[in-house]
């Protein structure tokens, strides 16, 4: 009990917005409904914790001498992101990803880990791992509670928070789960703007908009104009939330934004030191350039045509066959003329596929 209360001391001077300690047995539930998921599809491309269930619910497989997850969360709000709706020209990143909030979470984890070595312990820090379902780990460690949109929510935290895990041979005391849950509310449920949230705490990835915003290759055409202004993430069902939406109120309404126009003239090395702390698949920043372009299509201002133009004849297929879009969405003859141009000279199939498309709706 004695090293427990320093680790919570340590986790609370540390900026750590939650505490507590799960046993380390396996999460059989969570890996029945993970391989559920995998064979009917709903995971989509997604691998992470589906890449192997069986290691991401037992953490003994990874960790043969785990006894206990002491789990924490750091809370990214109100500092995440600037204030303002929709603005003409600039793209939106979901409040997780303005910066890298991460880095608090894991330097609070490293805290308590150097507590527990200093106490002959073995422990290791899991955060953002695949070796760990986070949010099985925090509700057992009685910090949060399933919520209805697939994520867990925190008291005074709601659902803006980072989880985290360290891994420990220590036998501390278990922590006891909440009996909370989100009761009636299913408020979530009807504000994503694809349908993804299909049945309480059940996403079809294959809808979701953040989904999307980091897989690779093409993001389907129906889906397109649900991205709106959104290059990275998406806040939608966590802004339902009403402790999600009462903490937005206390916060100010704060957004990340970036200038659309800024991201599509950046370079390579440009975009990656300024976006590093965002999964990129690949590390290829052509997927940042091609949500933006579809961001451009939805929320272009002044000087978006000449900007998708100008990616019309971009070397990187999968970026002409964006910017035909973009140009479709944007409208008018110079637009026109820049996708009749682009099909004079197009070979790829999925560009000219775009172009049939796009010359269709005009």
């Amino acid at each position: 009990m004695e090293l427990s209360e320093q680790l919570r001391r340590v986790a609370e001077d540390s900026g750590l917005g939650g505490f507590g300690v799960a046993e380390a047995g396996p999460f059989s539930w969570v890996r029945d409904e993970l391989e559920r998921r995998l064979r009917e599809g709903s995971n989509g491309s997604l691998r992470f914790t589906y890449a192997d269930p069986v290691r991401s619910t037992e953490v003994r497989r990874s960790f043969p001498w785990a006894e206990r997850l002491v789990v924490a969360a750091w809370g990214y709000l109100p500092d995440a992101g600037t204030p303002g709706g929709r603005r003409a020209g600039t793209g939106r990143i979901a409040r997780f990803a303005t910066e890298d909030h991460y880095r608090g979470l894991r330097d609070g984890l490293a805290s308590i880990a150097r507590v527990l070595h200093g106490a002959g312990w073995r422990a290791e820090v899991l955060a953002d791992d695949n070796r760990l379902v986070d949010r099985a780990a925090a509700v057992r460690a009685g910090i949060a509670w399933w919520g209805k949109n697939a994520q867990v929510l925190m008291p005074g935290f709601g659902p803006w928070t980072l989880l985290g895990s360290v891994v420990t041979d220590a036998p501390l005391p278990p922590s006891v789960p909440m009996r909370r849950d989100c009761g009636s509310c299913r408020a979530c449920l009807p504000a994503c703007p694809t349908g993804a949230l299909v049945a309480p705490g059940i996403l079809d990835a294959r809808l979701c908009l953040a989904y999307w915003a980091q897989a690779p290759g093409v993001i389907p055409r129906s889906l397109r104009r649900a991205m709106g202004d959104r290059i990275y993430g998406c806040d939608d069902c966590l802004e339902a939330c009403p402790p999600g939406r009462r903490l937005l109120e206390a916060a100010g309404q704060r957004r990340g934004r970036v200038s659309l126009a800024e991201v599509l003239g950046a370079d390579d090395r440009g975009l990656r030191r300024r976006f590093a702390h965002w999964y990129v698949p690949r590390n290829d920043v052509r997927h940042v350039r091609r949500n933006a372009l579809v961001a451009l299509g939805n929320v272009g201002g002044r000087g978006a045509v000449g900007i998708a133009a100008g990616y019309a004849g971009h070397p990187d297929w999968l970026l002409r066959a964006h910017a035909v879009w973009a140009l479709g969405e944007l409208g008018g003859s110079t637009a026109a003329a820049a996708v009749r141009a682009v099909a004079a000279r197009e070979r790829h199939p999925e560009v000219l596929e775009e172009i049939e498309g796009t010359l269709a709706g005009c």
